[in-house]
Formats: C-alpha cells, structure tokens, sequence
C-alpha cells in the first residue's frame, strides 16, 4: 500500500493518528522505531535545526523540499509535512504540492497567512483574504496526481480575526474540498469543541506544549471530534532541556563518564540508523560472481 492511502485509510478511522514532529531523518528513524504509525515535519523545526533561528518565514521551498525528502526516504510510514504558504501564489503552490508529492511526503498543509509567515503561535501574523486562499487551495487539490496525497487547509485567522472568522475559514475550506482542515491555535477546549461540532471534514489538533492551545490528551481530542493530533516541537523541547545539564556537566568534568547511562551505547545508536541491515546488504553485494 501507498504511503498515501495508508495514511487516508489511518485518518478516516475512528481512532485518532497521533503524530510526533521531527526535523530531521535521524529523529524520524527513532519515531518509527518506537511504533508510530505516522509522524510530522514541523517547519519550526527544521528552521531551528538547518538555520537556528526562529520560524519567522527564514526557511525557502528549496530548503523545506530537500528535508521533507530526507525524512520521508528515511521510514517507511507516512509524513505529513509542513508547507507554510505554499511558497507563493495558487501557480507556487502547485509547484510545491507536486514536489512533495514527488518526495515521498503523504500529506502538507499550507496555510493562509501573507508571507513571510510566522509561527502560528506568535503575535503579529497577517492573512490573506478567504478568496485567496481558496485559489491557492483550488490549485493545490488539482496539482496533485496521487488522489490519496492529503491537503491539508491551515488557517490562522483565529489570531489575526477572531475565533469566528477562523471557523469560517475552516468551514469553507472543508466545502472547497480540502481533504484536512487544520485550524491554528484555537485559545480554549471550548473552542476546540466548536470547531468539532462545526467543520464536516477531519481535523488536525496542533498541541504546542506551553503554547495558546490547551495541552489535551488524545483521547480527549478524538473526543472532541478530532482525527489527527501533531506535537511539533515536543521532541525538539525535551532534547533542549535535556541537552542542558548533559553539556554542563561535560564543561565541569571534562568527560561524559557521569552521564554514560544516559546515553546510547555505540551499538544502539548504529542500529537506530540501520547499520546492520547496511552491512549485510553490502556483503551480499561484494561477490557477485
């Protein structure tokens, strides 16, 4: 099966797919490895991982396209995968559905705010117009080629407009047809709930530890109406923390002795990166004759 249809199949059952974010290929190994059916490139990610800044727009098409790649050829489940804007306008983000069609990806969403965009839980975003964005979704449904590859609507009007616009957003782009809609930092449980009861399409929750949205378990989005849940930054935010008092106590030591049962040892970090498999393949093709 289709790393797209897979991942159609897993969003319309009852469950909801939950989906880790990721930034690199390495990362995405470990979530597939720990039994994840499905993960997430977050954008935000990858700018603080290739670029250490912000997601302040910084990240080009160029750039997004070559990890998304990455990531993608590195597993063997289905990504879902940040696209901002679409890079552009409707003509753009036809260019860009069909690159990351073409890269493996199973699923991106692309949002409606004006360029350069933001994080969706920062202040002082801009939106274009609902007609606009319409266009741009009208143009990203038809570019694709594989009818099982997943647009996803974003909108983050809800910062920028008001809860009531954003459900409108939603609303209207789930009759334009886009497959997932995805509305940005909904402020409270009850606003989640509204958007559950209003939007006839499946929804993504975007769960942003320490953000605007209410931090809510799985089960209680599925709930709610919900059928995906992302956590973008969790992994990113737990290896910061951690990598904290792993540095100092280097700095202090000078050795990595203390911290040893913290760690991988040096066959579980080859291993995670498929060095077996590597080898045993390389030995198969030494002697062909």
């Amino acid at each position: 099966m289709r790393k797209t249809t897979r991942l159609k199949a897993l969003i319309q059952r009852p469950e909801i797919l939950l989906c880790p974010g990721v930034y690199d290929a390495y990362l995405a190994r470990c979530v597939e490895q720990a039994g994840f059916e499905a993960l997430y490139m977050t954008g935000a990610g990858v700018s603080h991982a290739r670029l250490g800044v912000p997601d302040l727009g910084l990240m080009s098409f160029s750039e997004m396209l070559d990890q998304a790649g990455r990531i993608a050829d590195a597993v063997d489940i289905p990504l879902i995968a940040d696209a901002d804007t679409g890079y552009g306008n409707a003509i753009n983000v036809m260019r860009t559905v069909r690159a990351y069609e073409r890269a493996g990806v199973a699923a991106c969403h692309i949002e409606d705010q004006q360029m350069p965009k933001r994080c969706g839980h920062f202040d002082e975003k801009r939106v274009i117009p609902m007609s606009e964005m319409l266009g741009k979704l009208a143009a990203a449904l038809d570019a694709r080629v594989d009818e099982d590859f997943l647009v996803i609507a974003r909108t983050d009007a809800r910062g920028v407009l008001g809860f009531d616009e954003a459900l409108e957003r939603g609303q209207a782009f789930a009759e334009a047809g886009a497959d997932v809609i995805f509305v940005e930092s909904p402020r409270s449980e009850a606003e989640l709930e509204r958007i559950g009861r209003s939007i006839d399409a499946p929804l993504l929750a975007n769960m942003v530890e320490t953000g605007l949205t209410p931090l809510l378990p799985a089960t209680t989005l599925q709930q709610l109406g919900f059928s995906v849940v992302i956590h973008p930054g969790a992994i990113g935010r737990f290896i910061g923390k951690q990598l904290q008092p792993f540095l100092q106590s280097l700095k202090e030591e000078g050795t990595t002795i203390p911290q040893l049962d913290q760690m991988l040892d040096f066959e579980s970090q080859n291993a995670v990166v498929g060095l077996p498999e590597m080898l045993a393949k390389a030995r198969r093709y030494q002697n062909t004759r």
